[in-house]
């Protein structure tokens, strides 16, 4: 993986792409800064005792902000599903445990002193073993997303919407064992499998999107009024509800990157895209750091005004690390080496990363 998020393909029969789709890095971009937006909000909210107006940000968003981002993740499957599992394992599930392991390491050892102050360092030490069965803290998403991936390879024999309306059920089943594998697969599947699965509907809407600018923006408004009032009625949750808000709002946000792209407008968020796994991995620490001035200070009263600006910082801070490793030649915080167990290849195109 380059460090803005691109994979090099060698299968004979993929097809060429661009290097990379413009609204893709948009809608990313997008969801990248409401995973953010939402730790540093609920975390400042929770440190503080009470909420701000950034709250309703936060909630508006939650019905669409993780299915989006699994829907994305699985767009470009289709291109790589069918490769052999040696290769695969390599670019699905060793390429993401390497990020898994490594960032859960750094994010302990900035956390490990607090814990052993409240228990005890071998307390500490179950915590980080029990952390390879159960994802830690911000990391769940890159725990989970190898999990997707290998669930769906071995199922593309069976019939396709057989899985999806399996995957649909769980979803509307709200399951809740306190295992995080466990209730976050039965929750976020079946908009992974959307993506795989209908990935041309998706690039259809897009195109549909950009030639009609004025039809996608009075749908957009329909959904944000439909979205919110779910939301504030309580509704949002409710079995099925909680799907189609799930899938109509990923829909949005594709919708939303596509006009953006269009008009060229908020280009940070494209680049917030193109390196959204940079600001995954990264933005605990900037947005911790931030939180803490920010409270102990009182240099700000508005704890909305704090969220924000812990968002904004958590995001900015997030890509100065990159910024910074690249420098230091520490490219392997962010940039995964060279096959562990193939041989490299050479790249015959480059596709979008869906992470």
């Amino acid at each position: 993986m380059t460090p803005n998020g691109t994979f090099a393909v060698t299968a004979g029969s993929a097809p060429l792409t661009p290097p990379r789709v413009d609204w893709v890095d948009y809608a990313k971009g997008i969801c990248i800064v409401m995973v953010v937006m939402m730790h540093s909000v609920l975390g400042v909210e929770i440190a503080a005792g009470q909420t701000g107006f950034m709250h309703l940000v936060v909630m508006f968003a939650k019905p669409f902000r993780m299915p989006d981002f699994f829907l994305i993740s699985g767009l470009f499957l289709a291109v790589v599903i069918d490769r052999d599992w040696r290769t695969y394992l390599d670019r699905k599930v060793v390429h993401f445990a390497y990020f898994y392991v490594l960032w859960v390491t750094i994010q302990f050892g900035f956390k490990a002193p607090s814990f052993a102050a409240e228990t005890s360092w071998t307390h500490v030490g179950f915590l980080y073993l029990e952390s390879f069965i159960e994802p830690f803290g911000t990391l769940w998403f890159i725990y989970l997303l190898p999990v997707f991936f290998v669930v769906t390879k071995a199922a593309r024999r069976l019939p396709a919407l057989l899985i999806w309306g399996a995957a649909a059920f769980l979803e509307m089943s709200h399951i809740s064992t306190g295992w995080t594998v466990i209730d976050e697969f039965c929750a976020r599947f079946v908009y992974f499998y959307s993506g795989y699965l209908f990935a041309g509907y998706v690039f259809a809407l897009s195109n549909r999107a950009r030639a009609r600018p004025g039809l996608a923006l009075g749908g957009l408004a329909l959904w944000a009024l439909i979205d919110g009032g779910l939301v504030a009625s309580e509704f949002s949750e409710w079995p099925l509800i909680s799907l189609v808000l799930g899938l109509a709002g990923a829909c949005a946000i594709v919708t939303s990157g596509t006009l953006l792209a269009r008009m060229h407008w908020l280009t940070f968020l494209r680049y917030c895209g193109e390196h959204s796994i940079v600001i995954y991995l990264a933005f605990f620490l900037p947005m911790a750091a931030t939180r803490t001035l920010l409270l102990k200070s009182g240099i700000i009263h508005d704890i909305g005004t704090i969220s924000l600006i812990v968002t904004v910082i958590g995001v900015a801070g997030a890509l100065a690390l990159w910024r910074i490793a690249l420098k230091a030649g520490a490219n392997f915080l962010f940039e995964r080496p060279a096959a562990f167990w193939i041989a490299p290849q050479k790249p015959r195109a480059t596709l979008q990363a869906a992470e």
